[in-house]
């Protein structure tokens, strides 16, 4: 996991590896993982299918490449220029269904990780910013230099813009400089840096330990945390407090809190 992997000819250009909860989703569209329509069209497959695959506890996006991914497939945007709209129908189509992308990890019942290795840059940014958690290696790096050839990166702002500090999700969409991961944990684009070779290990650790939980409380929990950052403060008390009730009422809160004051494991129902 995170790990180089050569790629062998007639291999999808999204890799599937389910086991033991942990749903592997492997960016391996060489040489850049350039998101194209058909990258994305069968990520967003992958994602709804595993919505309600009880099988599926937890999902890991990683990379087969030296880098993690280039952002959108500008030789294939460029391509549709010669259309008689000059390409707008497939722009709108493309932008369309990477917005659809980001908003489906956002809105997935199932935590979403971002397995870092190498380069993300743009959309290959924005994929980062909007799984739930993100881990990268020591040599990865970061940016969103659309604003150099011309083209705002305006869709990698809405989820950087959610990650990051306004001032910081500035400098990078102004200067389109590129960061180093240090500096990308500073942002709070990633949870953590560790050296490559651990990349694997500690991504599996902490999906290891999510999937162990309860999938309804994940899954409630989720869901309210993306909720109630969009909301004011007594809007989201008021929410926040409801969503706890009807947590409280499910069987699993009862089955985990009488595991607690027994001091025994909890089994899970989802319930």
């Amino acid at each position: 996991m995170g790990e180089v992997h050569a790629i062998r000819q007639g291999e999808p250009i999204v890799g599937y590896e389910l086991s033991g909860g942990i749903l592997r989703l492997t960016l391996q569209n060489p040489p850049a993982n350039a998101l194209s329509l058909a990258m994305m069209q069968l990520l967003l497959d992958h994602l709804q299918s595993a919505r309600d695959d009880v099988a599926v506890r937890v999902i890991i996006v990683d990379s087969a490449q030296k880098l993690f991914s280039a952002g959108h497939d500008l030789k294939e945007l460029s391509a549709h220029r010669k259309d008689a709209d000059r390409g707008r129908d497939f722009f709108e189509k493309t932008m369309q269904l990477c917005a659809e992308l980001m908003q489906a990890i956002v809105r997935h019942p199932k935590p979403v990780i971002a397995a870092v290795n190498g380069l993300a840059t743009a959309a290959g940014c924005q994929l980062v910013a909007s799984c739930d958690l993100a881990i990268c290696t020591d040599k990865s790096t970061f940016c969103t230099p659309g604003v150099n050839i011309g083209l705002f990166c305006s869709t990698p702002m809405v989820a950087l813009s959610r990650n990051v500090s306004r001032k910081q999700a500035m400098e990078m969409l102004l200067t389109g400089e590129t960061i180093d991961a240090s500096t990308a944990r500073e942002f709070g684009l990633v949870n953590r840096v560790v050296p490559q070779e651990y990349l694997g290990p500690i991504v599996r650790k902490y999906a290891q330990t999510i999937a162990a939980k309860s999938p309804l409380t994940v899954k409630i929990g989720k869901e309210a945390f993306y909720r109630q950052v969009e909301m004011g403060l007594t809007e989201a008390y008021e929410y926040a407090a409801q969503v706890m009730v009807d947590n409280m009422l499910a069987l699993d809160a009862e089955e985990g809190i009488n595991a607690f004051i027994e001091k025994r494991q909890p089994e899970w129902k989802g319930e």
